[in-house]
């Protein structure tokens, strides 16, 4: 049910107009770089999506034993939108106390997973949410990435997040952006904050 009161329009006297593209085209888009927002990008386009009345696929193939707000905020949207955490936390790194074998069984699942959504056509948008990270860490191989992208439906949107994308992906995507840290809280000893960081 949509609440007109949830959006406000400053100038509503001024017409506003819808862009429709002469021919629609599923665009690769990959969000790198050691900045902060890769995800949070992702999601924002997300929401852009819900707003067109897109069905969305969010697959996270990294994230799963941490809470994290876009799993309430996606379930609080009037939207159709699926969001799979499907992760054991970043591998290797703040203590995580899985094998890498663990994640890399966790990854391969979350692939098996995607491939089906991709395959299905049922979707306007697919998140590979960091898909990057788990191509570094080998918990996907690059080729079964690549084979992802390439599979991809004519018409689908598919995002590729996570530091550290490989040429080879980033040769096949249609909108590249690195996100480069200028500076971030946690190196002035301050401790990630909901709703911005997680």
């Amino acid at each position: 049910m949509t609440n007109p009161e949830r959006m406000n329009r400053l100038q509503p006297q001024i017409p506003m107009t819808t862009l429709m593209p002469k021919k629609r085209v599923g665009l690769v888009v990959v969000l790198t770089g050691y900045g902060k927002g890769k995800t949070s990008s992702s999601l924002g386009m997300v929401l852009r999506a819900c707003g067109h009345g897109m069905k969305v696929c969010v697959v996270q193939f990294m994230k799963g034993d941490l809470f994290t707000g876009e799993w309430e905020g996606i379930k609080k949207l009037d939207c159709n939108v699926e969001l799979v955490a499907t992760g054991m936390g970043f591998c290797g790194i703040q203590g995580n106390p899985y094998s890498h074998a663990q994640h890399r069984e966790a990854a391969q699942r979350a692939l098996e997973l995607a491939k089906e959504r991709i395959a299905s056509g049922a979707y306007d948008l697919i998140v590979l949410d960091e898909i990057n990270n788990a191509v570094h860490l080998n918990l996907v191989d690059l080729e079964q990435a690549l084979e992802l992208v390439r599979s991809k439906p004519p018409l689908l949107h598919l995002i590729l997040t996570g530091r550290d994308a490989t040429p080879e992906i980033i040769s096949l995507a249609d909108t590249v952006s690195e996100v480069k840290e200028i500076a971030h809280a946690y190196r002035k000893d301050i401790e990630p904050q909901p709703g911005i960081d997680f």
